[in-house]
């Protein structure tokens, strides 16, 4: 095991023992083998930088890397732009630790020493972002390298895994051409990629959506706060934002619309398309702070005349959130609300039972009109799960769900 505060300024030698300069920095190639160490970037003591490849090291430790080039066969850098330096890219960058969900900042970083036949190999172990990692930076060239190690040993190591790391990188250009996975990230819950998201700049955190797929982007954005969502969706492309807002659930995504800017708003319904588009302008056009304004409008519904396995069908095709599936609304001819059939009564009786004999006694629904307050007040009162909301006819319009109200309480507390 060897750091990079040990290999920076370390003496690099020629062949024949002449020195060449000090270490500065370290780059691996991603595209070819993201594990291996690919060039060492020397300084001269003219100020020149020159490349040696990684098959050009004999030998390196904590004292000296020898290469097995003469002066003359030294070339000056000419380092390829998508090869990501240790020192440039790494150190004092935040990197997102995808097994504790958390953003933490680059202190060191760990490689294993590979002697071979021809040549000696580094291969990155893990970033080193615990304690023993500022202990080395602190001390680094004051005090000797062996007395450094006893110092930081004392501290417990905390490092992440070199394939565990996902770089943060601002510049889409750059993250495209540096090649980083950010496969793990789109593993996370979507309320722990929020917390990461949280403690992001507004750069990084388009960074990392733009790397997301459309869904789990949208399932990240709809976890946190309101005034973020639309700053985050502010910095993206119109189209890119249409793309999120549509996966959205739709009650979220009118609640979030309503915040941009009116130009802004119009322009990301304009990209969206045209079926989830109606959709949310529907539901913009309902006063915030109402039953309306809270509602989704994505539930089950079904004709008073179906059976069971009518129910049961309609369930299969159903593509909106789970969350939002507690019962299933019957409607008369007329759109008129009739009846709530929970699953549990779907899921234990015969396939030709008729839905209306299952449905509860009494006919709970809110007008749209109805004030936010009233809305909670009927969850509480009911313990309710969700809550389908009427026009003045008995229509039924879209429930609101025991999330949207668990959400509202919270603010108010």
């Amino acid at each position: 095991m060897i750091y990079f505060t040990e290999l920076e300024n370390l003496p690099t030698y020629t062949a024949n023992g002449e020195y060449i300069g000090s270490l500065i920095d370290l780059a691996i190639n991603p595209s070819q083998n993201p594990l291996l160490i690919e060039t060492y970037l020397v300084r001269t003591p003219a100020k020149k930088l020159v490349c040696i490849d990684r098959g050009q090291i004999s030998t390196i430790s904590v004292r000296s890397a020898q290469t097995s080039v003469v002066m003359s066969e030294l070339r000056e850098s000419g380092l390829d732009e998508s090869f990501i330096r240790i020192k440039k890219d790494v150190l004092d960058q935040q990197i997102i630790d995808v097994n504790d969900q958390k953003v933490v900042r680059a202190g060191d970083v760990d490689f294993d020493i590979q002697p071979g036949e021809k040549n000696t190999d580094l291969r990155i172990l893990s970033v080193n972002v615990g304690g023993a990692a500022a202990i080395r930076r602190l001390l680094q060239g004051i005090l000797a390298k062996h007395r450094i190690r006893q110092i930081s040993s004392i501290f417990p190591p905390k490092t992440i895994p070199w394939e565990f790391v996902s770089l943060i990188e601002p510049d889409p250009a750059r993250r495209v051409k540096l090649r980083i996975s950010y496969n793990r990230l789109a593993e996370l819950h979507p309320a722990d990629l929020a917390d990461i998201l949280e403690e992001l700049s507004r750069d990084e955190q388009r960074s990392v959506i733009e790397s997301l797929d459309d869904e789990t982007a949208a399932e990240a954005v709809s976890e946190i706060p309101t005034r973020m969502q639309v700053a985050l969706l502010n910095s993206l492309s119109a189209g890119r934002a249409a793309d999120i807002v549509e996966e959205m659930a739709p009650d979220e995504a009118a609640d979030v619309l309503q915040e941009l800017p009116p130009e802004t708003s119009a322009e990301v319904l304009a990209n969206m398309e045209t079926e989830e588009a109606n959709e949310v302008r529907e539901l913009l056009g309902f006063e915030e702070k109402t039953a309306g304004g809270l509602m989704t409008t994505e539930f089950a519904v079904i004709g008073d005349n179906a059976t069971v396995e009518d129910a049961i069908a309609a369930l299969r095709e159903f593509t909106g959130p789970l969350d939002s599936l507690h019962a299933v609304y019957l409607v008369s001819s007329g759109a008129v609300l009739v009846g709530v059939i929970p699953l549990a009564n779907i899921a234990l009786a015969n396939r030709d039972v008729l839905l209306r004999e299952l449905s509860t006694e009494q006919l709970i629904s809110v007008p749209f009109h109805a004030d936010q307050r009233e809305v909670i007040s009927m969850f509480r009162k009911y313990n309710l799960l969700s809550l389908p909301v009427v026009d003045d006819n008995g229509r039924l319009l879209g429930i609101v769900t025991a999330d949207d109200v668990l959400e509202l309480v919270t603010k108010e507390s």
